[in-house]
């Protein structure tokens, strides 16, 4: 077989193709599984070992010549199509660029900056505590000894060890730690707020494992009941951004205050959604518990180094989760632990929101 006429035909033939998908066609014919040179290369076996000694070396170079052709070519038309289509496309500067993909701020993150921006209007300081704790600070300094029955209302995550003070570790039920670790390093008076995660073992559509608290401790003199009323009744009407807010206040008990209230807020069902607003008393609405406060027990004020003849003072706590779901209409305490992007990108805010008092905390209309 004249293989130097058979070479000279393929490439001449791949120097002519004047397109990839020409230049393809021509690799599958030459080289592919049943292409004309494959075939050559498949006779071989069928020959005696003299006669494959002189032509395998041939046929070898054949392909190897046909393989370097297509590879050259193919360089040359792809470098000859990149230079059209860079010559033929334009972009429009002018144009504004496609929206780049961007995350949102968990509800929970906005609440939080919500309700910080709320009580620094109203003179409160952020205050912040360990989320691990120590027994005496999560409950005795709150008068809670060990024997006292209160501790039963607490799912307690405790740890195995303790501390070098002797003291049972465990994960903070509620962020009244940080109102006793305050005292003790501040003094009176004092005006803070403990926004924060705590931790109870509860699960359900309404409790989780962990949770999001804000509590607040005002300590001064002349400090009473009346005081504590005006405070929640504006952090709520400015929370909600509603002026038709209503509290009703009910006798309660709680181991750190003495008296204690809890605060219910009238509401009305809208639209298959809890909206706070008017009297409970009124047609259509009904009352709702949404926190609790009271005047802080002189055992705590004691406990945080401070003279309870002297000083007097109130405290409250709320579940920020349980604000988030009655300001924005959420029905399961789950869902803001479940990570799932689509919830997050309905119920989510831009990060570029920033809330405050003069340009409304809640989302934008």
């Amino acid at each position: 077989m004249d293989y130097a006429a058979t070479g000279q035909e393929a490439l001449s033939r791949i120097a002519g193709a004047d397109d990839l998908d020409t230049l393809e066609a021509l690799r599958v014919e030459f080289l592919g599984k049943q292409g004309s040179i494959s075939g050559l290369l498949k006779t071989l076996g069928k020959l005696d070992p003299e006669e494959r000694k002189v032509e395998g070396p041939k046929i070898h170079a054949l392909r190897e010549s046909v393989t370097e052709a297509l590879a050259s070519r193919k360089d040359v038309l792809e470098t000859a199509a990149l230079d059209a289509r860079l010559a033929s496309e334009t972009i429009d500067l002018s144009l504004p660029a496609p929206p780049a993909p961007r995350g949102v701020v968990h509800p929970i993150s906005q609440v939080m900056d919500e309700l910080a921006e709320v009580f620094a209007d109203l003179g409160f300081a952020v205050a912040t505590g360990p989320e691990i704790e120590d027994d005496w600070h999560n409950f005795t300094a709150l008068n809670m000894p060990e024997s006292h029955p209160a501790r039963a209302m607490h799912d307690t995550f405790y740890f195995p060890d303790r501390n070098d003070a002797g003291r049972e570790m465990l994960l903070r039920t509620h962020t009244s730690p940080v109102q006793v670790r305050t005292m003790l390093s501040q003094g009176a008076p004092l005006r803070i707020v403990a926004p924060g995660r705590v931790y109870r073992s509860d699960s359900d559509a309404t409790h989780t494992p962990m949770f999001h608290q804000i509590e607040g401790l005002v300590i001064d003199k002349g400090i009473h009941l009346g005081h504590l009323k005006w405070t929640l009744e504006a952090f709520l009407k400015a929370f909600f951004e509603r002026d038709d807010i209503v509290l009703r206040l009910r006798p309660s008990y709680f181991p750190f205050t003495e008296p204690s209230v809890e605060v219910d807020v009238g509401y009305a069902n809208q639209g298959g959604r809890r909206v706070v607003g008017g009297s409970g008393d009124a047609p259509g609405h009904a009352w709702m518990e949404v926190l609790g406060s009271g005047m802080v027990n002189r055992h705590v004020i004691a406990a945080g180094g401070i003279d309870p003849d002297e000083w007097q003072g109130f405290a409250f706590g709320i579940g920020v989760d349980r604000l988030a779901m009655l300001k924005y209409g959420m029905d399961d305490l789950r869902a803001f632990f479940d990570g799932d992007v689509r919830w997050l990108s309905h119920y989510g805010f831009s990060a570029l929101d920033v809330p405050t008092l003069s340009g409304g905390v809640g989302t934008p209309a």
